[in-house]
């Protein structure tokens, strides 16, 4: 886990989110005490727990953005779940537990990926070594004392070009033929239930060992061989076991959920149909975000220190109407302000990869300088933010709909086009975007 201060966090989602201080503060603390906590004694840190946070805001506000940048920004284990699925087939819907699953499928792939890493030069080494045995494989006999064509000494002297010119690149197209072991496809069992999220244990691993596997014969460039081998040797050289230790921590110890959408487990009052089943999810989140055991296909999984970040809009309900208990499980809790006109303007042009910046770079690759004058996205900022206003307010989002409508012509004639400089003013955006923008019932259609 990345040593970053508070401040340095805030300062590195500052460039890429707009505004939201609050919230932005609130995650940057969560982090850095789960740094904290890693610095402690065995016995006081299994006493830490998380801070979950719940962030409350209309939709569009950067509430996601917050958590996944976080995740990137940390190298933690991410995944982003909406508890509004667990309640599509009712309350014996989907598994609550699968969400757990998959963040330790996120930190398989994390690990892996360090792994390989430590195994590449080794890998490469390997590669390189089953590459020349293919293009000079080695005789079944030797002529003992006689320097023939196929001497030892010969032979040696032969492959020792053979691995000058291959990691020269000299040999990138000859073809050589590589065995290439398939698994056996496993077969769905009637009965055997839906799918992934009910595998309590690797069904799959179990069929591998029993299935076996055909060997096929396959010619292909070195290029292409040296792709397949690598990946072959680099399987060979990681310890599987190893990985899903070091997975399984990683997921217990900085992991992090992202819960959508948790206001619409809501229940209203009442509490029949649909509410049943809303209650139902709660009941079930409660001890995933409380602490329990869950079981994997690599092993048992502790959620008590796995950091929980729920989010949610609250327009038809209020965070108290949560069960008790969930309430109390998210104890930091955030409001994220609706976007102003002056919001819209910084997200369009301050934000390493703004929306201005995507579309110029877009436009580039067809040979057009886009250029956005700044009364032009004055002018963006204030079509979005009355668009926001007199229809659904679907806040930054409103700005992909309104750029892609503002430059919809442009991108379709652009590669016929051919023209050196486009520039983009106050005048261009409101003759494409004036229109629309009166007809409040056309502006719902389209913007």
């Amino acid at each position: 886990m990345r040593d970053l201060t508070p401040k340095q966090i805030v300062e590195q989602l500052d460039r890429h989110i707009v505004g939201q201080a609050d919230a932005k503060r609130a995650v940057a603390i969560a982090i850095r005490n789960r740094w904290r906590r890693q610095q402690l004694d065995e016995e006081l840190r299994k006493e830490v727990a998380p801070k979950n946070i719940l962030m409350i805001g209309p939709t569009g506000v950067g509430k996601t953005e917050i958590a996944r940048r976080l995740a990137h920004l940390t190298g933690a284990p991410f995944i982003k779940v909406e508890a509004s699925k667990y309640t599509e087939v009712g309350y014996y819907g989907r598994d609550v537990e699968s969400m757990v699953r998959e963040l330790v499928e996120n930190a398989i792939g994390l690990v892996r990926d360090e792994e390989m890493a430590t195994v590449e030069e080794e890998a490469k080494k390997r590669v390189d070594d089953h590459l020349v045995e293919l293009l000079a494989p080695s005789p079944t006999s030797f002529d003992v004392g006689i320097d023939t064509d196929d001497s030892p000494e010969r032979h040696e002297r032969t492959r020792e070009k053979m691995r000058a010119m291959l990691v020269a690149g000299e040999l990138e197209t000859r073809t050589v033929e590589l065995k290439i072991e398939q698994k056996g496809q496993a077969m769905m069992i009637p009965g055997m239930g839906p799918g992934p999220d009910q595998m309590d244990f690797d069904f799959q691993g179990m069929l591998d060992k029993i299935i076996p596997k055909t060997v096929s014969r396959r010619e292909m460039t070195v290029a292409e061989a040296r792709r397949v081998l690598f990946e072959q040797e680099c399987e060979a050289l990681i310890n599987e076991e190893n990985v899903n230790a070091k997975a399984i921590e990683l997921a217990e110890n900085v992991g992090i959920i992202f819960l959508d959408e948790i206001d619409k487990v809501v229940s209203s009052e009442g509490g029949r149909g649909a509410d049943v089943s809303r209650q139902g999810v709660q009941r079930d989140l409660l001890p995933i975000v409380e602490g329990t055991t869950v079981q994997t296909r690599y092993g048992y999984v502790q959620t008590d220190h796995i950091l929980f970040i729920a989010a949610g809009a609250f327009h038809r309900s209020k965070p108290s109407d949560l069960m008790p208990e969930l309430q109390g499980r998210f104890p930091i809790r955030v409001e994220l302000q609706d976007l102003t006109k002056d919001d819209f303007v910084r997200i369009l042009t301050e934000p390493k990869s703004a929306l201005t910046k995507q579309y110029t770079a877009l436009m580039d690759t067809e040979g057009i300088d886009l250029e956005f004058q700044p009364d032009a996205v004055e002018s963006l900022a204030s079509f979005a933010f009355d668009v926001n206003q007199s229809t659904q307010n679907i806040g930054a989002r409103r700005l992909y709909t309104i750029m892609e409508h503002l430059l919809e012509e442009l991108s379709f004639e652009a590669p016929e086009m051919k023209m050196g400089k486009v520039q983009v003013n106050a005048g261009y955006v409101r003759d494409r975007l004036e229109e629309v923008a009166k007809d409040e019932d056309l502006s719902k259609f389209i913007l």
